[in-house]
């Protein structure tokens, strides 16, 4: 089959890589790719941002595909099926973050285009109980981001608490995602993007934002939490002063520049930071049942798998809105 594959560490692209097509071991699924999101996490593996990804490996954790094969016990699905695959791909549950419902943690755990193969490809292998259904109202290009842009997002928007008005910062696809989910809920949001970037204000408003910025403006009301999707850790200090007594401040990317030191006063008063790390297959089977009934716009730019490196391309240097999506 063909793939595209980070053959050197740090590399910054991805290779045409010839791989046998894989056979479906116990509890797996085979998967013939019908689309793959492109997330900032393969940048991050690609760049060499995150260490000691499997070598080769094809990145790639945002997978619709259709069942080709069905392994030994995996009776959850069946051939022809459309099932998502996202980041998670595997954990041990039996540690005591699986044990907790917090696999998401596990020590031992096993992730989609990082140490496993992932969908820039045109098939994949996965294990069959962390694979999901797909709502049927959206069609494969648009329902490739919901697997992480939707799944890490709407984890992070949980961690934020009832609050009413929440701020994001970065606005790329985990961002228009949950936006809609927040105003559907009755929530106001408020985008703060890169300075001088007015087609992202615009796009913020488009999907329901109620007010854009620059990240150094101060909103027009204080928060009551901010979500940093933007790897940017000069963000934390900015959105704490921006939130109110007992505010959270959510970082939901894996990887994030250093975070500079920061007066005290901005944390006092019951202000929270945390961190996202992954995702649990509870929040996938929560956010996808929002999906269902919900109806999100997902924008998407598509690529051909061969345009892989001018996908992580435009989506390294912002030369689009939404989520870019390969189609094999």
């Amino acid at each position: 089959m063909r793939a595209m594959a980070l053959r050197r560490p740090g590399a910054g692209r991805v290779e045409p890589l010839e791989l046998e097509t894989p056979s479906a071991g116990p509890g797996q699924l085979v998967v013939r790719v019908l689309a793959c999101g492109v997330c900032r996490t393969d940048l991050h593996v690609v760049d060499g941002e995150l260490p000691h990804p499997t070598i080769p490996i094809v990145p790639g954790h945002e997978i619709v595909g259709l069942v080709q094969r069905v392994g030994a016990d995996a009776d959850s699905f069946g051939i022809g099926d459309r099932v998502g695959i996202p980041w998670l791909g595997w954990s041990c549950g039996t540690c005591e973050f699986c044990a907790a419902g917090r696999e998401n943690l596990c020590r031992s755990a096993r992730y989609t285009g990082y140490q496993i193969h992932g969908g820039y490809a045109e098939y994949a292998v996965a294990d069959a109980r962390f694979c999901f259904p797909l709502p049927e109202r959206y069609d494969d290009a648009h329902a490739a981001p919901l697997l992480c842009a939707g799944l890490i997002g709407y984890r992070a928007y949980r961690m934020a608490g009832e609050g009413k008005r929440i701020g994001i910062y970065g606005f790329g696809a985990a961002a228009h995602i949950i936006t809609q989910v927040a105003v559907h809920q009755g929530r106001e949001v408020y985008a703060f993007v890169t300075p001088g970037d007015t087609a992202a204000e615009r796009f913020a408003r488009t999907v329901g934002a109620t007010w854009a910025g620059a990240s150094n403006e101060p909103p027009p009301a204080a928060l009551d939490s901010a979500l940093i999707f933007a790897p940017v850790g000069r963000l934390v200090p900015e959105a704490l002063s921006r939130v109110t007594p007992g505010g959270v401040v959510v970082c939901a990317g894996i990887h994030m520049s250093d975070i500079p030191s920061f007066p005290y006063r901005l944390l006092w008063e019951e202000r929270i930071v945390r961190s996202v790390a992954n995702l649990t297959r509870e929040d996938a089977r929560r956010f996808l049942a929002i999906a269902a009934t919900v109806p999100l716009e997902t924008h998407v730019r598509t690529y051909t798998l061969s345009d892989a490196n001018e996908a992580l391309a435009d989506l390294r240097h912002g030369r689009f809105s939404g989520a870019a999506v390969l189609i094999p």
